[in-house]
């Protein structure tokens, strides 16, 4: 008689890593969710205080960069990653998160691993104060190789109808104002990979594979705050496809963005990247180049917008300004 242990799925080891999440999961529950992780599908109620709600969803999940947490055996940051590349896109609508779903997969199921992951996840969540409700976990053995797991994530968020962003607001002569980024954060890994063959070589006092895995920062609870403050009139996420593909997403009409390049310190990791052959033109089509996230401002808020991201412990500059026109970016 087969049994499905046979076939390569551990039932035991399942049980075990939902045992495990379990708790990771529950510390980042809110009120407003209605029931506890295991049932079959989540429930959480809008929060009071909208008006008209409109729902924000987003879906992503971390590429290439899992690679190098394979290669290091560290696992426990790129659950950040997952919940970061989700949270900050809806963040540009203006949407605070609400909860989020994970899904890994894997070909054998390792129980401490698949924990680890989720561990990341729970870590993402509770910085940008999402509710980690439920996921999946599917072991498939013969279909992905031993030892690797590849982890998606699934982020819902509520913004008032009236206080959507869609960029309709946005002006020539409004400011650019771009927040530092933690580093590469999770694009452009597979030039990465190719750029950095050894990842024990040193790099800043480090190894650079651990250089590479510091997690996406996570923009949530800055952004959220300016909300209640300014009027943003648009906000860009800079991930795959750099400042090039990124921030004329945040545009309704047709205008240029022009980026100063100068306007602020590029970190030494992509510097390096420049150094190993990659294209500098490039980059900017592909990784966030040290700006994460971008916001559109009237220019008399820029100097107190600045000011209250460095309050939350962020590095903000002014990066540029729009022009009439629909070149995309300006890059000089």
């Amino acid at each position: 008689m087969i049994t499905y242990k046979d076939s390569g799925v551990d039932i035991e080891e399942g049980y075990k890593s939902v045992n495990l999440i379990k708790n990771y999961a529950a510390k980042t529950l809110s009120s407003h969710v209605l029931n506890s992780i295991g049932s079959f599908a989540s429930l959480v109620e809008i929060p009071e205080g909208y008006k008209k709600p409109v729902l924000v969803s987003g879906t992503d999940g971390v590429g290439t960069k899992l690679d190098i947490a394979f290669r290091l055996k560290k696992y426990d940051t790129v659950g950040i990653d997952c919940v970061a590349m989700c949270v900050n896109d809806i963040l540009c609508h203006g949407a605070k998160p609400l909860f989020f779903l994970d899904y890994i997969a894997c070909g054998k199921l390792e129980a401490k691993v698949a924990a680890e992951l989720v561990k990341g996840v729970s870590d993402g969540c509770l910085a940008s104060e999402a509710s980690l409700v439920g996921g999946e976990t599917a072991e498939m053995p013969g279909f992905y190789r031993e030892g690797e797991y590849d982890i998606a994530g699934f982020a819902l968020g509520v913004v008032d109808k009236e206080k959507i962003i869609d960029g309709s607001k946005i002006s020539e002569g409004d400011t650019l104002i771009g927040i530092a980024s933690s580093g590469i954060h999770s694009n452009g890994f597979s030039l990465v990979r190719k750029l950095f063959q050894n990842l024990d070589e040193e790099f800043d006092g480090k190894k650079i594979g651990e250089v590479l895995l510091t997690p996406t920062k996570i923009y949530v609870k800055p952004v959220l705050n300016l909300l209640e403050k300014y009027d943003i009139k648009g906000m860009a996420h800079i991930t795959g496809g750099g400042f090039i593909e990124n921030v004329p997403r945040m545009f309704k009409d047709k205008f240029t963005a022009v980026i100063k390049k100068d306007s602020y310190p590029i970190p030494s990791i992509f510097n390096k990247m420049i150094e190993l052959g990659a294209s500098e033109e490039h980059m900017y089509n592909t990784f966030n180049m040290g700006i994460g996230f971008v916001l559109c401002v009237k220019g008399e808020d820029a100097e107190k917008i600045i000011k209250d991201l460095i309050s939350f412990g962020e590095k903000a500059y002014k990066i540029g300004y729009v022009k009439a026109g629909g070149e995309g970016v300006c890059l000089e």
